[in-house]
């Protein structure tokens, strides 16, 4: 697939997903993500009480705007280097579902936007595609079903490997890189937040929002044509709405961290649009424990405080970070495993492989982190 012509797509795609949101003119936060605020107008709104139904919910949500599958996996081969693998599948929707369908499949409202990408040591490779859902002739590039479970763009992949959920196979090829995970596990889903409604404002706006942060994973990477086998820990996130930024937002700081004491850890961080270190709008996270229970823990405790600042894509970037949590007397520090995670994409954004230090094993482990919306300067 020609790369360039891949991302001369998605900036055509883009600008229309932008200026098909909505007809009216509202202020909108600089930057990548500033398409996160648009106006809802059309589309359904995530909202408190709404029932998670499986497998109905792990499929597509066409009512509204956008949605996810998120997948992060930490791995370490066979002498203990450490890897990180992200698989993304968003559906972008052009136009509300009571808007009708066009004749051409090809005009199709649903358009899927995919990022993978591979961490190693010493470096970092993301890659981007573009599709259209719907039935094209009987090639379809791109789409999501619920049972079985498949989400996939070209042979970008990501589904269940019966008739099950899980467990989940993913797999992707790009150029000298490829990865290929099969994952499983023995817990429950964790839907976020009150009930599956994920809080991501102080005005109560926010997303729907579960995860299944206990898969364990094994597979193979390709890196520069290099096999190399691989285990090790994957978070998987499921999240849909229409509107995952306010117009006083300007992007987020968002922790999955798996502790070596079994614990999962998920924080995050809405910063608002004057300063990106200054005082978060809105703060949340959730310790849940080796059996699924969770415990919230209140946003406006939590302490995130950038340690190191590295500059990335023109941009000033916190990859060392001390996060205080003295609701459970806990303190660690987040670093990346390599300062240049950026995903150079049309919504760049850095995302990548963090190391988790501390005093003991509720304080140290692995995970990910995902920065978005930081200017360039």
């Amino acid at each position: 697939m020609n790369i360039l012509r891949v991302q001369r797509l998605g900036a055509f795609l883009v600008g229309l997903l932008l200026g098909a949101c909505s007809s009216k003119s509202l202020p909108l936060p600089a930057g990548d993500f500033a398409a996160l605020a648009r106006s809802t107008e059309g589309f359904a709104v995530a909202l408190p009480g709404y029932e998670m139904e499986f497998p109905r919910d792990h499929g597509p949500h066409s009512a509204y705007r956008i949605e996810w599958w998120y997948l992060s996996a930490n791995l370490q081969d066979t002498s203990g280097r450490p890897y990180g693998v992200q698989w993304t599948l968003f559906r972008l929707a052009m136009q509300p579902s009571e808007v009708p369908e066009p004749i051409n499949p090809w005009q199709g409202k649903q358009v899927y936007m995919a990022h993978i990408a591979l961490s190693w040591p010493e470096g970092h490779a993301g890659f981007q595609r573009y599709a259209r859902g719907g039935d094209h002739g009987g090639l379809a590039q791109a789409g999501a079903s619920a049972a079985p479970f498949s989400v996939w763009l070209d042979d970008w992949a990501l589904q269940s490997t019966g008739m099950q959920w899980l467990p989940l196979e993913v797999r992707a090829r790009q150029d000298n890189f490829a990865f290929q995970l099969s994952m499983d596990s023995q817990q429950p889903l964790i839907l976020q937040g009150e009930a599956g409604f994920s809080q991501k404002h102080p005005d109560g706006s926010g997303s729907l929002y579960y995860s299944q942060p206990f898969l364990q994973a094994t597979g193979s990477l390709t890196i520069d044509g290099e096999d190399i086998p691989v285990q090790g820990e994957a978070w998987l996130d499921r999240e849909w709405s229409s509107h995952f930024l306010q117009p006083d937002q300007a992007g987020w700081d968002w922790f999955a961290l798996h502790l070596e004491s079994g614990e999962k850890l998920m924080l995050y961080r809405l910063r608002p649009l004057e300063g990106a270190f200054s005082q978060a709008l809105f703060q949340f996270g959730v310790l849940i424990s080796p059996d699924g229970g969770k415990t919230p823990l209140k946003g406006s405790l939590i302490r995130f405080d950038p340690l190191r600042i590295e500059r990335v894509a023109d941009r000033e970037l916190p990859v060392s970070w001390r996060i205080g949590l003295p609701e459970i007397s806990r303190e660690f520090q987040v670093r990346a495993l390599i300062p240049g995670q950026w995903m150079n994409v049309d919504f760049a954004y850095w995302e990548g492989a963090v190391v988790v230090e501390g005093d003991n094993a509720g304080s140290r482990g692995r995970g990910y982190l995902e920065m978005t919306g930081y200017p360039s300067r």
